[in-house]
């Protein structure tokens, strides 16, 4: 069970009662249903069957609107955040299964046509369809406009061809959101389009491992037809597509963040209560009384910043393009902080793999890159900040 921030968070104002019940029933199934953050065995079927059981005890109609099946009228941002620290507190790759959930339709909740919402959007809810959000190139990460993957109107479809990688759900995925060039070699004229995995032409070319173990890969597309129905918002404008659905899902990185640094602070609470060392226990000395208060003091402040973020989203309807960046760089950095305190009051058990401390290192580690590294965040805050 949560230990430390959530039992009070919802008490903050930003929050209204209804997110203080999500809070309170999602810790109490994860700590029924995820009882071991570390996994063993094949990743595909874990990562199915998490999809399957948060769908089928309805957390996943969080991560779409109602019109899909959703609870709320338009996506939530705060509560995909608080989901999503309360899934990263007990088991990162639920987390994982969460969000893509979330991110992989995004753009259909955000942007697609009744008849793609009531298509896709239903079946993500339920668990019965897994999404991806297939943005990033080999050559074309956090720089879109250098994106080569191309979609050609052909009467009424598009031939699409190119690659992305780095595509998490690459392999399990029943649809992806992919985003190619339609009208002109930059940002522009980039459009986003709705792909079924079973879309002749459409290859997983690769499939690869990465520290924290997850479903990953890269695509292929070789000549796809994609019919103009399956085609997300306006031709050219898929770069504000991809860019809208990040804001509402780069602070929910952060509050994921958040949970695995509330993990790695009550695991080290206790541990170094239990800990015998010179006479005492590891707690009474003072060096360690120091790490503890900065962790807890890193964990409050980033919670802040991301619970802002989506406030602002949500109650205020403002961009929060600088303050969804300012959360997700200062929640996954101060959650760096707090996790190796943690695996250094744990001493050799912390590098111990298998350990959930090394596991959290080896979590936490992907969230500083993944959807705009921090040096990314930090131009997106600069320029924001000099506009």
């Amino acid at each position: 069970m949560l230990d430390t921030l959530p039992h009070n968070i919802t008490s903050l104002p930003f929050f209204n009662e209804e997110h203080g019940d999500l809070v309170n029933g999602l810790n109490d199934w994860a700590g029924l249903r995820l009882t071991n953050r570390v996994h063993h065995g094949n990743v595909d079927q874990t990562c199915q069957s998490l999809v399957k059981n948060l769908g089928q005890d309805g957390w996943l109609r969080w991560c779409v609107p109602q019109a899909g099946g959703g609870v709320t009228p338009e996506l939530d941002s705060r509560s995909l955040c608080l989901a999503r620290q309360v899934l990263g507190y007990h088991d990162g790759l639920a987390d994982f299964a969460f969000a893509m959930q979330g991110l992989g339709s995004g753009p259909i909740s955000l942007f697609g046509t009744p008849y793609q919402q009531a298509q896709y959007l239903p079946a993500v809810a339920q668990g019965q369809a897994i999404a991806a959000f297939a943005l990033s190139e080999p050559d074309a990460g956090s720089d879109a406009a250098a994106m080569s993957t191309r979609a050609v109107r052909d009467g009424d479809s598009y031939r699409l061809n190119g690659q992305k990688t780095w595509i998490s759900n690459a392999g399990i995925a029943d649809f992806y959101t992919v985003f190619a060039v339609t009208e002109k070699d930059d940002v522009n004229g980039v459009t986003a389009f709705v792909v079924d995995a079973n879309t002749p032409g459409l290859v997983v070319s690769e499939r690869f491992d990465v520290c924290a173990p997850h479903p990953i890969g890269s695509l292929e597309f070789n000549d796809c037809v994609i019919p103009v129905s399956q085609r997300i918002g306006e031709p050219g404008r898929g770069f504000k597509v991809a860019m809208q659905t990040l804001d509402v899902f780069r602070a929910s990185v952060g509050a994921a963040a958040l949970g695995f640094a509330q993990a790695a602070l009550d695991m080290a609470i206790k541990r170094a209560q239990n800990r015998k060392m010179f006479g005492a226990t590891l707690a009474d000395l003072q060096i360690t009384q120091a790490s503890i208060g900065q962790m807890a003091t890193d964990i409050d402040a980033a919670a802040l910043l991301v619970y802002r973020a989506a406030w602002q989203r949500d109650v205020l309807k403002k961009r929060t393009t600088k303050t969804a960046a300012m959360a997700k760089l200062f929640a996954t950095e101060a959650a760096q902080r707090v996790i190796d305190r943690n695996v250094q009051i744990h001493g050799g058990l912390g590098v111990k793999v298998g350990h959930p401390a090394e596991m959290l290192y080896r979590e936490i580690r992907a969230l500083r890159i993944y959807e705009g590294a921090t040096e990314v965040q930090q131009v997106v805050i600069a320029r924001e900040t000099m506009r």
